[in-house]
């Protein structure tokens, strides 16, 4: 059963004080107008101008004008999206967003920060997940967004990952709240608007619990998930960083492509696809001579042999 973005934010503790990332849409906002006031002085938000589309600019004016409203301090964030060749735009984006996040958390403002807050919902967890099982994923995928990890010396927090968007923006509706609509989010070219504004509904009809089994079935495959990093980790140290073929080689072959996820997530912020994985574990299973090469697109980059270890660069 969803629960109200109240109830969320009561349950909700950061370290103060607290950044909202803020884009002005319904999600951004109700949990930028509850944090504020709940904590009153202690809130910080940034809005990260994608310069993507014409109404970029008419989406800032709508946030610092809130944000003086609320007398909550506003860090405005240029940043250029634009997407590189084996990058969806939609993930070169929130790579962009993230960055920007991160930097502007610590430098923008007077004091440093120790905790961000998104606003992705439940609909969006149900969407990343419906997602993730479309494209084949491991229990990775189908993990989620956590409500809660650490990144770069920051909390990172999900506090309305349990409220769905009708309940959210009903509560803003209830309080004559505002927010900007993103003209993109009705646009059916992208996958996850046909999810949202077709299947969910359906879903809703057929499944009414769907929000809270698939929320219990992510959260089994984040504790499987958590448990394969910490094998990944153990791994690692084995093999080295970067990975040694032939210690790579002693592993099994279900060890090796777990390392492998891992060292090129954690090093390189890149996810082999399925198929590059298998050529790459193929290639490493197949190297035994000197002369061997192995150059494999993972990413936007390539997986590469320097030596007797593997390697990764972005040409």
């Amino acid at each position: 059963m969803t629960v109200s973005v109240d109830h969320s934010i009561q349950a909700f503790a950061p370290v103060l004080p607290l950044v909202v990332a803020y884009s002005g849409g319904a999600d951004s906002t109700a949990l930028l107008h509850a944090c504020a006031r709940r904590w009153p002085g202690q809130v910080y938000a940034i809005h990260v101008h994608h310069g993507l589309q014409a109404a970029a600019d008419t989406f800032e004016a709508h946030c610092r004008a809130v944000c003086a409203q609320l007398h909550v301090p506003l860090s405005v964030v240029h940043v250029d999206a634009r997407h590189q060749a084996g990058q969806s735009p939609e993930d070169a984006a929130r790579r962009h967003r993230y960055s920007a996040l991160i930097a502007h958390a610590r430098q923008a403002f007077a004091e440093p920060m120790a905790s961000i807050a998104l606003a992705q919902h439940a609909d969006d967890q149900v969407e990343t997940m419906l997602l993730a099982l479309s494209r084949g994923a491991g229990v990775a995928g189908l993990a989620a967004m956590p409500s809660h990890w650490q990144r770069e010396g920051l909390d990172w927090y999900r506090p309305l990952l349990g409220v769905d968007a009708a309940n959210i923006r009903a509560w803003l509706k209830v309080q004559a709240i505002a927010w900007v609509e993103d003209p993109t989010n009705a646009d059916p070219s992208y996958t996850r608007n046909r999810i949202r504004l077709q299947l969910l509904p359906m879903l809703e009809q057929v499944f009414p619990q769907f929000r809270d089994t698939f929320s219990r079935s992510s959260a089994h495959a984040a504790q499987a998930k958590r448990l394969l990093q910490d094998l990944a980790q153990l791994d690692l140290q084995s093999v080295g960083v970067p990975p040694v073929i032939k210690a790579l080689q002693q592993l099994s072959e279900e060890r090796q492509a777990n390392v492998l996820r891992h060292w090129l997530l954690q090093y390189h912020q890149v996810t082999p696809s399925a198929a590059q994985l298998q050529e790459l574990l193929r290639q490493i299973s197949a190297c035994h001579t000197r002369g061997h090469q192995i150059r494999i697109k993972v990413g936007y980059g390539f997986a590469v042999r320097v030596g007797g270890k593997l390697g990764w660069y972005n040409p």
